[in-house]
């Protein structure tokens, strides 16, 4: 299995505090939905071990296989990884903005958006190493939109049996009921904001 890291201003306290809440929050949605592991599995497509272990806090998981049980749950991929709040005006650190980070590729995935209980977007910066990808994300909801600007390289973004090519400042809209990945095709590292809109999800 491939490592995973999520880091912060203390990366040792960060790292277990969000697994901890990346595990309590998958079990606690999971059983409140009445939904078994094996059925968790079958629904998100992650293997019912790879479940079993995340919810015990053994293995923090890939982006891609969070936003899958994100997906699978009916929840967005932030709520996931950061507690809830009902704060309208809120500050949120860069130290206590979670950080996951694939070892395999160097892919940065930092949540920049609150969690605002039943209503908001994702609001992501991503990070990826020339010639990384983020692998293959499941396809949302039919309603969610996805937005992406690059704020600096060259990203190849696939949706569905769609490819194109971004540059510097280019930025994309697309419905995100199709699979997508992204891949950096530049020669240095590219980092692109990410906003997931499920406003429109009925």
């Amino acid at each position: 299995m491939t490592a995973r890291t999520i880091i912060g201003a203390d990366p040792a306290a960060t790292e277990t505090s969000s697994q901890i809440h990346i595990a309590e929050e998958i079990r606690r949605r999971r059983r409140e939905q009445g939904l078994s592991l094996e059925t968790l599995a079958a629904r998100s497509g992650v293997s019912r071990s790879m479940i079993s272990k995340i919810e015990r806090s053994e293995a923090v998981p890939s982006t891609v296989v969070l936003s899958r049980l994100a997906e699978a749950l009916g929840v967005t991929f932030s709520r996931l990884m950061a507690p809830a709040t009902e704060r309208e005006i809120l500050v949120i650190p860069a130290s206590r903005q979670p950080i996951l980070r694939d070892e395999a590729s160097g892919y940065l995935r930092r949540c920049i958006s609150p969690v605002l209980p039943g209503r908001g977007i994702d609001w992501v910066l991503n990070t990826l190493p020339p010639g990384a990808s983020t692998g293959e994300f499941t396809a949302h909801r039919r309603g969610v939109s996805e937005y992406i600007y690059v704020l600096r390289g060259r990203l190849r973004a696939v949706i569905g049996e769609r490819a194109v090519i971004m540059e510097t400042g280019d930025s994309l809209y697309f419905e995100a009921d199709a699979g997508h990945a992204f891949t950096n095709v530049g020669t240095e590292a590219c980092e692109y904001f990410l906003v997931i809109d499920p406003s429109r999800v009925r």
